[in-house]
């Protein structure tokens, strides 16, 4: 009896130890060599997919034993399915990163469809870039200046209704009474511009670094900035005008802002909800470490991709005054956004 007592007595405090053990695991030994999953919800070749490439082979290099990280792309639904599986049904354990769109807050905040997310829970880690968004025209478009996007109809092509590339045009259609006609289904920004090149669409409203690699047409002429979606000047944009001086009212003004807002996210990466604290900061940490490599640097500069760091702190805050917003704005908001049904 007393050595079956005693048996029993080891087997638990050996059960305790391993368990005080596995608690006590820090998270650079929890990471050393394991392998990590970096899903994008964009198309191979867009500048969220080229950038987390660029930061997923210099961020390896900050972790212990240099983990392989796989990036897959999620592209469904203008990635709304890959920030909806990172909220939902990716691991908890810190193994799988999101790079998510910078629309999906202000989305989730105003409550539309198909979004699961609550994106006060994911643990955001930071991003990167700063874009500046502008409305652009092919040289054989009807419009070539702000002005007429008010008096002419033009065909621009989109994603879909959880891009920019339809949030913009659907926004300003609805808010200041642009003639925006939106031509969806493409599969990506790159279709987006050969469509333009071909005819077959008019112009496009997206960020300016989506046309990075397409510098000699506007050169050329072939292509035209005829509008900039931000209050602040743009430097790639000398002179052009803002579509905010078009604003007849500070309540168009504020609904703009809600929801162009996302901007401030420039290209952001989470962890979904209840990673444990400590594989947070210490993958926080390491992504910023990774964006300030001096070869990571030089690579963006040459690419022309912008990777300026975005912190965490800050995408939080801006995530709390999202949610903030009040309810009668947040129904004004979701009626002059597009339908993610």
């Amino acid at each position: 009896m007393r050595s079956a007592a005693f048996r029993s007595f080891v087997a638990i405090g050996l059960a305790s130890l391993l368990s005080a053990g596995a608690r006590a695991q820090s998270a650079a030994e929890f990471y050393k060599g394991r392998q990590l999953q970096l899903v994008v919800g964009f198309e191979a070749g867009n500048d969220y997919d080229i950038g987390t490439r660029l930061l997923a082979r210099y961020l390896s290099k900050q972790l212990p034993g240099q983990p392989a990280i796989v990036v897959q792309n999620m592209p469904q639904a203008a990635g709304l399915v890959a920030a909806n599986f990172i909220y939902v049904r990716a691991p908890r354990d810190g193994t799988v990163i999101g790079a998510i769109s910078r629309n999906l807050p202000s989305q989730a905040a105003m409550g539309l469809p198909n979004i699961e997310a609550d994106a006060r829970r994911y643990n955001w880690l930071g991003g990167v870039s700063f874009p500046g968004r502008i409305c652009v025209a092919t040289a054989g478009a009807p419009v070539q200046t702000a002005d007429e996007l008010f008096t002419k109809s033009m065909l621009i092509g989109s994603v879909g209704v959880g891009s920019s590339t339809s949030i913009i045009p659907s926004v300003l259609n609805k808010v200041l009474g642009t003639k925006f006609h939106i031509v969806e289904g493409y599969r990506g920004v790159s279709d987006i511009i050969l469509a333009m090149q071909r005819g077959e669409v008019q112009g496009s409203c997206m960020s300016y670094s989506q046309f990075r690699s397409h510098d000699e047409l506007f050169r050329q002429g072939k292509f035209k900035i005829i509008a900039r979606v931000e209050e602040a000047e743009m430097a790639e944009a000398p002179g052009v005008p803002s579509i905010y001086d078009y604003a007849k009212t500070d309540e168009q003004r504020q609904l703009m802002r809600f929801i162009f807002s996302s901007t401030e996210f420039g290209r952001p990466y989470i962890f979904p909800p209840d990673v444990p604290k400590d594989r947070v900061q210490f993958m926080r940490q390491a992504i910023a470490a990774a964006l300030k490599d001096s070869d990571l640097i030089a690579e963006a500069e040459k690419s022309k991709l912008d990777m300026t760091y975005r912190p965490p702190e800050r995408l939080e805050q801006l995530v709390r005054q999202l949610y903030d917003t009040p309810p009668a704005l947040v129904e004004q908001l979701k009626a002059i956004s597009p339908n993610l049904k």
